[in-house]
């Protein structure tokens, strides 16, 4: 039997290259080698208010572009998070075991907290409860996360352990964060600092979907400065960002060629940033150009959306028949 994956993302906009060499990539690799489920989380999405437009355009979004860097619904899951039910009634069923101060201690809640004083919802606060059913929904034990989601991972543990401590089981399987490759790739963002991140704007990004046009114009105004003041200096984070940028899309020896100006002090950032958008546009065009096809394959989505549910479900409905039947729903 394959051990079982989970992992969810938020539908709040389109994928970026952070995205795909920070988990698709890993996705692609593992669904040969694991029982995958992949969601698309728009449950989660709903403490954030979306408007049904966008919640139904971004799902949409994600969905092609799963699709679109290789994901294969016929060798995994990919589904929708609420077209399986379950996963609201399991989520019910953790929240009655769950207690406030617990909930409160989560470092994400009270990020959120500070952050939207003026929206601070139910579902911010259980948001862990609802994490812990999507994972033991299937019973998984191994879930793709970083450093700023172990903590949940550590309330689902938690969360599973006592329904079998209260019902005197031992059905739920403790779930542990996995990395499928040993050479996590961090990719860089645009502004000079940090990671690539939707939170830091657009122009931070380059997005699986972005056209030739835009990818040269983010690039065009990418943070540098003025330039090495001696032979063979350290890399300021700006420019060093962008070396790391040009290491994942381009030939090597086109790194070589402009690591070395830069260590001779010849570089010259014009230069160097057109050829880097090149090699990304290079690198962009075959997944753009599947997102532009499946996106007008409606039947297809719908096909792989309906495929998926059925699929996710007949996990999930096991899982709540037994569930049921340790807490002591019977029927007369």
């Amino acid at each position: 039997m394959k051990e079982t994956v989970v992992s969810g993302i938020r539908p709040t906009g389109q994928l970026h290259l952070g995205n795909y060499f920070g988990a698709v990539t890993n996705f692609v690799k593992m669904q040969y080698d694991y029982n995958c489920y992949f969601f698309i989380a728009d449950l989660h999405s709903l403490t954030t208010h979306p408007t049904p437009q966008d919640l139904h355009g971004y799902v949409r979004h994600v969905l092609v572009e799963y699709l679109a860097c290789g994901i294969n619904p016929e060798e995994t899951t990919i589904y929708i998070q609420s077209d399986v039910p379950e996963v609201a009634e399991l989520y019910l069923y953790l929240n009655m075991n769950a207690y406030m101060g617990e909930l409160e201690r989560s470092t994400s809640f009270k990020d959120k907290v500070r952050s939207q004083p003026d929206n601070v919802n139910a579902g911010l606060l259980t948001y862990p409860t609802l994490m812990a059913a999507d994972i033991l929904i299937h019973k998984a034990t191994k879930v793709p996360v970083g450093k700023d989601q172990e903590q949940h991972l550590e309330f689902t543990r938690t969360f599973g352990n006592r329904f079998n401590r209260l019902y005197n089981s031992d059905y739920f399987p403790e779930a542990f964060a996995f990395n499928y490759s040993q050479n996590l790739v961090k990719v860089p963002g645009l502004d000079g600092n940090g990671k690539m991140s939707k939170s830091s704007g657009d122009s931070n990004c380059i997005y699986l979907a972005d056209s030739p046009e835009i990818i040269r114009k983010k690039l065009s105004r990418a943070v540098t400065d003025s330039g090495p003041t001696e032979e063979n200096q350290v890399k300021p984070e700006a420019i060093q960002n962008l070396f790391d940028l040009m290491k994942i899309v381009s030939p090597a020896d086109t790194l070589k060629h402009f690591d070395e100006l830069y260590n001779k002090m010849a570089i010259r950032y014009g230069d160097f940033k057109k050829q880097l958008a090149e090699d990304m546009i290079v690198f962009n065009t075959p997944i753009r150009e599947r997102i532009e096809d499946l996106s007008k394959d409606s039947a297809y989505l719908r096909q792989v959306a309906k495929h998926g549910a059925l699929k996710a479900r007949e996990s999930a409905q096991k899982t709540i028949k037994e569930v049921r039947e340790l807490i002591g729903f019977k029927s007369f």
